[in-house]
């Protein structure tokens, strides 16, 4: 079985800034949403998998939950921005998608998987001061967090 290639960071880290493509067709800095939103960023292996799909359109699903509750949700994968496109449109989905092609972001938040060909399942809950106050990386990629203990940990550390 493979394994994480690097520690992933942890609560209390200040979360390292980025700029991403996305499916939006702009891209998204991490330091954009400071000051304003909480962020989810999730990390998922590869697009069309059955795993990811389900995280995702239950992402979608709880959207206007996740915005209640202050939460902005920013998946990225390593996949491309033109197969993130279609596969968000393949399902309909309401969240945007970023792209990490090369793992440089993956990287920086340690979780990139053994194989270097995808990011591990993680999640990192961003305060609007750019801390992380939850992080959580999966065992493997075959696992999964639900939304409800995303919310558990949302009501937990920022409200």
């Amino acid at each position: 079985m493979s394994t994480p290639t690097s520690t992933a960071l942890t609560a209390g880290t200040t979360a390292p800034d980025f700029s991403l493509p996305s499916t939006s067709g702009e891209a998204t800095a991490l330091s954009t949403f400071r000051g304003e939103r909480n962020v989810l960023l999730a990390f998922f292996p590869k697009a069309f998998t059955s795993l990811c799909t389900t995280e995702l359109c239950a992402f979608g699903e709880d959207y206007d939950a996740f915005s209640a509750a202050g939460v902005e949700v920013v998946p990225i994968s390593m996949d491309s921005v033109d197969v993130l496109k279609e596969f968000r449109a393949a399902h309909e989905m309401r969240v945007h998608l970023l792209s990490d092609v090369d793992g440089t972001v993956v990287r920086q938040y340690g979780v990139l998987w053994s194989s270097g060909t995808v990011a591990n399942r993680a999640y990192f809950l961003i305060d609007t001061a750019g801390v992380i106050r939850w992080a959580h990386a999966e065992e493997h990629p075959g696992l999964r967090r639900e939304n409800a203990e995303i919310f558990e940990r949302i009501r937990s550390v920022i409200e």
